[in-house]
């Protein structure tokens, strides 16, 4: 089984930052992507960034120069740092993992940009 627990949402300022957290457990086997989609009220899902096991990143268009996606092998954690957030970037943000051909998901975790 894996598990996915997203954490470090909250509110914050327009311009402000905010570091998200995936901390990953559970039998894992292999990771082929791992990547971060968000959900604002009303609106469908979307892919934020994905990075892969060699490393390769790709973001979307709208965060692109301003958020940065990264992992931490040793304590089996991903990470978003989010830097001159938008109003537009208020979510659910959630973590998401590819693991021997299954998507597994994270709970989610808030942002509110506020102003």
């Amino acid at each position: 089984q894996v598990q996915l627990v997203e954490s470090g949402g909250g509110l914050v300022q327009a311009g402000g930052s905010l570091r998200l957290s995936c901390a990953a457990s559970g039998t894992i086997f292999s990771i082929s992507a791992m990547g971060w989609y968000r959900q604002a009220p009303g609106k469908q899902r979307e892919l934020v960034t994905t990075i892969t096991s060699g490393g390769s990143t790709n973001y979307a268009y709208s965060v692109k120069g301003r958020f940065t996606i990264s992992r931490d092998n040793a304590k089996n954690t991903l990470y978003l740092q989010m830097n001159s957030l938008k109003i537009e970037d208020t979510a659910v943000y959630y973590c998401i993992a590819d693991v021997s051909g299954s998507r597994h998901w994270g709970q989610g975790t808030q942002v509110t940009v506020s102003s």
